[in-house]
């Protein structure tokens, strides 16, 4: 399964202040994560230096160099920003979402396929993911460890052990 090189990583929704900051929603972990990078990368290739960024709140206020005016970062807005993945080192147990969306879930002992990953809801307490069958019956698995048993990114699979009553067929 080919990876993505570039990720997104968020949205300039709105200005903040007058001197260029913009408010980024983040489509990652959380603004803490957008907060640890220098430059983000634009829909074009072209890439954008950051000169500071913090947390408010569930989202961060990023100033981009060159960005200096509210006139300035009103053009930005609706503006996805992007990562170079090879900016990121992940834990061997994280994931990107990119990655995950589109994978095969198949039964750890039986090899039986459940559908493919769609979607990556984010609970709080712990990642679900969502996933379609063959009919287009849709499931939640949470990701929890006596759950998802294996994920290979790299063969496009997430081997499970379901817990009684996710799929209709079970006694």
């Amino acid at each position: 399964m080919a990876k993505k090189q570039f990720l997104e990583i968020g949205q300039i929704v709105n200005t903040h202040g007058l001197k260029g900051d913009v408010k980024v929603d983040p489509w990652c972990d959380g603004p803490e994560f957008i907060c640890e990078f220098d430059e983000f990368y634009l829909k074009d290739g072209s890439t954008v230096e950051v000169e500071r960024a913090r947390v408010q709140k569930n989202s961060a206020i990023v100033k981009l160099k060159g960005v200096d005016t509210i006139e300035q970062a009103d053009l930005m807005r609706r503006t996805v920003l992007f990562i170079n993945r090879d900016d990121v080192e992940l834990d061997d147990d994280v994931f990107f979402i990119q990655d995950i969306l589109g994978c095969e879930v198949r039964d750890a002992d039986t090899d039986k396929l459940y559908g493919k990953v769609t979607n990556v809801l984010k609970t709080g307490a712990n990642d679900v993911y969502e996933l379609k069958d063959d009919e287009g019956r849709e499931f939640l698995i949470p990701v929890i460890d006596e759950v998802v048993i294996g994920t290979d990114i790299d063969k496009g699979v997430i081997t499970i052990r379901p817990m009684k009553g996710i799929f209709d067929d079970e006694d």
